[in-house]
């Protein structure tokens, strides 16, 4: 009894051993039932980690608090103003989470990296100031890797949660299970007449006594283990601090850079399609062109003034007079300002733009938008039609502010997936917005033509991976685009942090896989997605977003029978509804296309489409409809 008041007042370490100590010695029944519930609480965190987001974020809570609490009592040799300026740190910081409650539910992972910073202070402190040589390395391993872990939580909050829930469950599992054992330990030697304190031992000043043998141990021989306990302890936790280290800095490294070029000067031209700067493109040229970067004013989603990026791509020999115009919108590479394609070493090859030699042969010049928000700042409008148009068609227009090149007012506009639906927005707002240009085509392969529809047909089932972050994609623009739609209607509670931070990664960087990793870690808990992304505010937004013409000029509509993004009955349905309305359309479905087919070298389309283009630019009668086929 004596012993358990000593360490109930000043109990070794500090921290996470304080609830242990609160049930030491307590009744067997208590154990058991203490022990189940912890067990209860481990297991729901572990397996299902936004479902009990709550829970977690109250465990967070109270265990910075009871941390606070036993750096008060606990090491008493330590200078005061330290147990009670950490102590009370942790007090101060658990209450605000248990207080502010249905905000720090959001705010969770940057409540654990302050944690873990203040957690690894305190340690650092404790290790320059007291304990032997192998609990000071032990300290100073433990405050560091809590630092380290703590700026790694701020760069990575999403999977901050499902790692905190595995520690946080783990470690109550562990608890739990060791009061079980100990109850029923407890039970085994009440029957046999032994002390229900079985495999307890006391101390004096020479030695440690084994109450149930009577064996003595040198303390010696228990120091010297404890030692190289501790050294192995801090071994590993150097070695997991080292490695997150690394592997955050591996993830980091592989992302986009946006470079100064595209940030906008001090003061821009008020007017849409104004040429701001032009720059060298960094990555591969095709063969017989110049490629260069410009900078340009535009209007985004909302028709603010805004700033974009694009690629104008020069052929080298040019026949005399004003070139045609091809205006390139690019399928979906995200939605992250790293990911504008002009940032990308192949965005100007044929790989990326289909039957780009061709183009380049015959003399036409390509402009490709980043689109706004991508590369340039902004909120990049995804699927959001205004938006995307009037980036490409501004950059068609401050292409024209361009030296020793001459642009024709004669326009095509080409699209792939998300650009088929820009360059279908293109034609129908060039009118009004550009009138200076003569768009005479518009030619859409595999395009995302009706994002209500396809929000429909994508949602159906449950959400994949994959799905998780495309959803994330449309979801997070559309919110910081339109005041009436709120991201807490459609996202599961908690999950914000995660939704907003898939939205921060390309496809094409490893950081990607930290949002598959997270992904697939909530993946058998419960949906991200909670809401009807086709009622509510959301649904009228993508139903405003729907392109419903009418179009003045022939459109070029191709898809391929596999299409694994866009299911092709979307697209069989979208020229239905065209030739209903009376517009001239050519559609060309290919067998066994999947969703890139249609665009890649060695397509059967590509000859179509460069045929197709020319008839138009040069208003030569072509085959133009397949309405009455």
């Amino acid at each position: 009894m004596v012993r358990m008041i000593r360490e109930a007042r000043h109990p070794r370490g500090t921290g996470w051993s304080i609830a242990p100590r609160l049930v030491h010695g307590a009744p067997p029944a208590a154990l058991v039932i203490v022990g189940a519930l912890a067990l209860l609480v481990g297991l729901l965190i572990v397996t299902r980690p936004l479902t009990s987001l709550f829970l977690l974020t109250v465990y967070v809570g109270l265990s910075a608090i009871f941390t606070g609490v036993a750096r008060m009592l606990g090491a008493p040799e330590s200078a005061v103003w330290s147990r009670v300026g950490f102590g009370a740190l942790w007090i101060v910081l658990g209450l605000a989470i248990l207080v502010g409650l249905g905000r720090t539910l959001e705010l969770l992972p940057q409540l654990i990296a302050v944690l873990l910073l203040v957690g690894g202070l305190a340690s650092l402190y404790d290790a320059f100031t007291r304990g032997r040589v192998s609990q000071r390395v032990l300290a100073a391993a433990w405050g560091g890797a809590q630092l380290v872990f703590g700026i790694l939580a701020f760069s990575w909050p999403d999977v901050t949660v499902l790692v905190v829930a595995i520690v946080f469950g783990v470690r109550t599992i562990v608890f739990g299970a060791t009061l079980v054992v100990r109850a029923v330990r407890a039970f085994v030697a009440g029957g046999r007449n032994v002390p229900a304190d079985v495999g307890a031992r006391t101390e004096d000043d020479g030695e440690r006594t084994d109450a149930t043998t009577g064996a003595a141990r040198p303390r010696r021989t228990r120091g010297a283990w404890a030692a190289a306990g501790r050294y192995g302890v801090a071994g590993l936790l150097v070695a997991l601090a080292a490695g997150g280290w690394w592997a955050s800095s591996w993830l980091s490294e592989g992302a986009p850079v946006v470079d100064a070029f595209y940030d906008p000067p001090a003061v821009v031209p008020y007017e849409h399609g104004r040429l701001i700067r032009v720059g060298e493109f960094a990555g591969q040229e095709p063969v017989g062109a110049q490629v260069h970067r410009i900078l340009y004013t535009t209007r985004d989603a909302v028709g603010q003034p805004a700033v974009a990026s694009a690629l104008v791509i020069v052929p080298d020999e040019r026949p005399p007079g004003a070139r045609p115009v091809i205006a390139w919108n690019h399928g979906t590479t995200g939605v992250a300002r790293g990911c504008a394609p002009s940032l990308r070493d192949a965005s100007a090859t044929k790989w990326a733009i289909p039957a780009l030699d061709d183009v380049i042969r015959r003399g036409w010049i390509v402009v490709a938008s980043d689109y706004s928000g991508q590369g340039a700042p902004g909120v990049f409008p995804y699927l959001i039609g205004r938006g995307e148009a009037r980036s490409s068609l501004d950059a068609v227009l401050a292409a024209r502010e361009l030296d020793d090149v001459t642009l024709s007012t004669r326009t095509v506009a080409w699209g792939h997936s998300q650009g088929g639906h820009a360059a279908l927005w293109m034609s129908q707002i060039v009118e009004d917005y550009a009138p200076d240009l003569d768009m005479l085509g518009t030619a859409v392969l595999a395009p995302a033509a009706d994002p209500l529809a396809l929000a429909d047909e994508l949602t159906r089932g449950d959400a994949g991976v994959l799905l998780s972050i495309l959803i994330s994609w449309v979801l997070v623009p559309y919110a910081d685009t339109y005041g009436d739609v709120d991201l807490s209607r459609y996202i599961a509670p908690g999950a914000e942090a995660i939704v907003r931070e898939m939205t921060q990664r390309c496809p094409s960087e490893p950081g990607v896989m930290v949002s598959v990793a997270t992904a697939l870690g909530v993946a058998e808990d419960r949906p991200l997605y909670v809401g009807d992304l086709t009622a509510g505010p959301l649904g009228r937004r993508l139903a405003d977003n729907v392109p419903a013409g009418p179009w003045d000029h022939p459109l070029l509509v191709a898809w391929g029978t596999e299409d694994e993004v866009i299911p092709p009955r979307l697209q069989q349905e979208f020229v239905d509804r065209l030739c209903a309305e009376g517009e001239q359309v050519r559609r060309l479905a290919y067998r066994g296309y999947d969703h890139l087919g249609t665009l890649l070298p060695g397509s059967s389309f590509l000859p179509v489409l460069v045929d197709w283009t020319e008839a138009r630019l040069t208003r030569t009668d072509s085959h133009v409809d397949d309405c009455s086929r």
